[in-house]
């Protein structure tokens, strides 16, 4: 297979030398627009280094990059104010700088939406103990800034394919013909839909944030990453259960630190009627209050059921979080079951069995 002639698309003789000298114009207006984007970079980042706050350091470093493209770009479309040899040549280097001129401010765009989450980010601790406010900001900065982008990334692309005029014929033609199309596609996105509207709803409503812990169908975790479509559920044996939004605004859900991270929790004991009750309070309740996750505000004990069979007493203690409280009550348990079976063995509950005497006659 021959290879073609890479000699023959290019002009020949004075319009080769013309579209030669065209370019390094170009490459001499790119250059220098690198350098002065550099030096004006290096100027600003000893500037931030000597201010008190992190704040424009953390600015500069989301829009350093994409301020130097577009600083390249506004250099090459000075490129027609410059005399050159081939005009021709650039007008289309022009031509398609301006077609890319979206998509590098849309670049820019992002990048500011970015450094505002990751500055949402920096001044929300949710590793506080009480981390409701925190988890608020970074749950809506999170979700906002998601739609944000898909939105100025579809922006950026259509303002991008107007500017070619073969495409938005195109793009006309098939708008004017979609018919039966389009409604099998809006039936097809239904679902999508439902969760892009649902990402809205719960960044507004906010029945769940990052960090929250929640329980859904059965399943105990952490709200891992809020997502555009899905929530990201970290169980605590380290799964993760990937859930729509649709499914989180619709189902019921249980969130244990809605409001906030204070929880009562219950331990169940079940010892035979005649058991010492006085005892078993006492041993309960020194077992909640000289435990370390114990947070002071609730502790008691009270017979809450009798049946045939056994004394039903529930012992009542706080805490201040989901993983608090099940250890919490892991070993109160645990206390008040060694101290049945050290001290009280009887106290258990037992089946009894009544055999009674009968006379034959």
């Amino acid at each position: 297979m021959d290879l073609p002639d890479l000699t023959t698309l290019l002009p020949a003789g004075e319009g080769l030398s013309a579209l030669l000298w065209t370019l390094a114009v170009a490459a001499m207006l790119a250059l220098a627009a690198l350098m002065l984007h550099a030096v004006l970079g290096a100027i600003a980042r000893r500037v931030a280094r000597g201010t008190r706050t992190e704040t424009d350091e953390l600015l500069l470093g989301h829009v350093f990059r994409p301020l130097r493209w577009i600083a390249v770009a506004l250099a090459l479309l000075a490129l027609d104010e410059f005399a050159v040899p081939d005009e021709a040549a650039a007008a289309r280097i022009v031509a398609v700088v301006r077609t890319l001129m979206p998509l590098l401010w849309g670049w820019l765009v992002i990048a500011l939406i970015r450094f505002g989450k990751a500055y949402v980010d920096a001044r929300s601790d949710i590793g506080a103990e009480d981390n409701l406010v925190a988890r608020r900001r970074r749950t809506r900065a999170d979700i906002l800034a998601r739609i944000a982008v898909v939105v100025v990334m579809l922006v950026s692309a259509g303002l991008m394919l107007l500017k070619i005029p073969e495409v938005r014929e195109i793009g006309l033609a098939l708008v004017a013909s979609a018919g039966l199309a389009g409604l099998a596609v809006g039936v097809a996105a239904q679902p999508l839909l439902k969760n892009i509207v649902g990402g809205f709803q719960l960044a507004f409503t906010e029945p769940v944030r990052i960090d929250d812990v929640v329980v859904y169908r059965g399943e105990w975790g952490r709200i891992e990453r809020i997502g555009l479509t899905y929530v990201v559920l970290r169980i605590w044996d380290q799964r993760r259960l990937v859930i729509p939004v649709s499914k989180l605004v619709e189902e019921p859900i249980e969130n244990w630190t809605r409001q906030t991270s204070d929880l009562l929790g219950t331990v169940m004991i079940y010892t035979d009627h005649a058991a010492d009750i006085a005892a078993l309070r006492e041993v309960a309740l020194d077992a909640v209050r000289s435990h370390k996750l114990w947070d002071g505000r609730a502790a008691a004990v009270q017979v809450t059921d009798m049946t045939a069979e056994v004394l039903e007493l529930r012992v009542l203690m706080s805490a201040r979080g989901g993983s608090e409280m099940f250890e919490l009550r892991c070993d109160v348990r645990e206390a008040v079951v060694r101290a049945l079976a050290r001290d009280w063995p009887d106290a258990l509950n037992r089946a009894r069995v009544v055999l009674e005497e009968k006379q034959l006659s």
